[in-house]
């Protein structure tokens, strides 16, 4: 697992290393990134205005207990993407990406992604 630092004197809580992946094919195509955070690019392949696609991470540092938070870092039209991840399982999430811009757009976004460990009990 990726280490991780306390907050103290103006410090943030993250970790120190990561990973990253660039998804093949296309946009609903799964990626393998064993990491509690990282970043991944999307493929440029085109999403329709108003639609949305769902990809699964295989992620071994994933349970079901956790919370993964994803956001669009960089590349394509800043604010033409809603991104969140869902369907949380041991060793997996899925990240869903919607277009919300008014045309198709082929862009390989970078997505970042932090996995917060949890607990049910």
């Amino acid at each position: 697992m990726a280490s991780v630092f306390e907050a103290t004197a103006g410090l943030a809580i993250g970790y120190t290393s990561g990973s990253s992946v660039t998804q093949s094919t296309d946009k609903s195509t799964g990626v393998t990134i064993n990491a509690a955070s990282g970043a991944i690019t999307l493929n440029d392949a085109a999403l329709a205005a108003g639609a949305e696609v769902s990809f699964t991470v295989t992620n071994d540092k994933v349970t079901a207990s956790d919370v993964v938070l994803v956001n669009h870092a960089s590349a394509g039209t800043a604010g033409a993407y809603l991104v969140q991840a869902n369907s949380l399982a041991a060793g997996s999430f899925a990240i869903t990406v919607a277009n919300l811009s008014g045309s198709s757009a082929s862009e390989a976004i970078v997505l970042n992604f932090v996995v917060i460990k949890g607990a049910t009990s």
